[in-house]
């Protein structure tokens, strides 16, 4: 007779909370149980500048409420070529510190704590769930010196919490791109243009692209543009992160 994966997942997560139990990353204090464990504590958790009044186009966060489904100018302007954004937090308070150890120094607790954020925000808005989850790519030179994709990293908790799959070899990043930190908006978009691939058509119809951070939107815009000419028809965008 063989254990049942799911109910033994469960056990083993149960019994990890036991021995190690959550605790916040950021005051050290004793971290939320439920949903599988949050290395958050209530208080900390309540100060993180979630990104819950912003457009429905890009996700940029609107200076006062406006009503849900409203559009920012820019997207009313020019509207980029994904349907709709989510992101969890505003890029501000504590939420840079907390993408940049799980960015750049290997911190696989806040890779997990960002992911799970990331899929609470998901639940919160309840878009229609695309077939697969695709994280930006990095290019093979950066991803040796990095050692891990933290798109893709995030994209694996997010898609076990929704029970969504993962394409991540699908779309490669087919040129080492200078980092798009620094780079006004003009200098990001030509920075980015042409930097992914799809070879051939793909096989879905609905994606949702995976970033950490979402700045002016040029990265997922081409990478966007570049899924639509691989056949892809609808494309939503969910981020950890945006940016004002």
């Amino acid at each position: 007779m063989f254990a049942d994966p799911v109910e033994t997942s469960g056990v083993i997560s149960r019994l990890l909370s036991v021995l190690f139990p959550p605790t916040c990353v950021l005051c050290g204090a004793p971290g939320l149980m439920g949903g599988g464990g949050r290395d958050l504590c209530p208080g900390c958790a309540s100060e993180l500048p979630h990104n819950r009044d912003c457009c429905l186009q890009c996700a940029v966060p609107f200076d006062s409420p406006m009503p849900a489904g409203t559009r920012c100018a820019a997207c009313q302007r020019h509207p980029p070529p994904f349907e709709t954004s989510l992101a969890a937090f505003r890029y501000e308070v504590a939420i840079p510190t907390l993408i940049g150890g799980a960015k750049f120094r290997g911190r696989l607790n806040l890779v997990r704590l960002l992911g799970q954020c990331l899929a609470d925000r998901v639940r919160e808005v309840d878009p229609p769930r695309p077939e697969v989850l695709m994280p930006v790519p990095l290019h093979a030179s950066r991803l040796r010196t990095r050692g891990y994709n933290q798109a893709l990293e995030i994209a694996r908790v997010v898609g076990r919490d929704l029970a969504l799959p993962i394409d991540h070899a699908s779309c490669i990043r087919s040129a080492a791109t200078p980092p798009q930190a620094g780079l006004d908006e003009r200098a990001r978009h030509r920075n980015i243009r042409g930097a992914f691939l799809v070879p051939g058509l793909l096989p879905w119809t609905h994606v949702a692209i995976l970033d950490d951070v979402v700045t002016t939107g040029s990265t997922v815009a081409e990478l966007s543009r570049v899924l639509r000419k691989a056949g892809v028809q609808r494309i939503q965008v969910w981020a950890v992160a945006r940016t004002p």
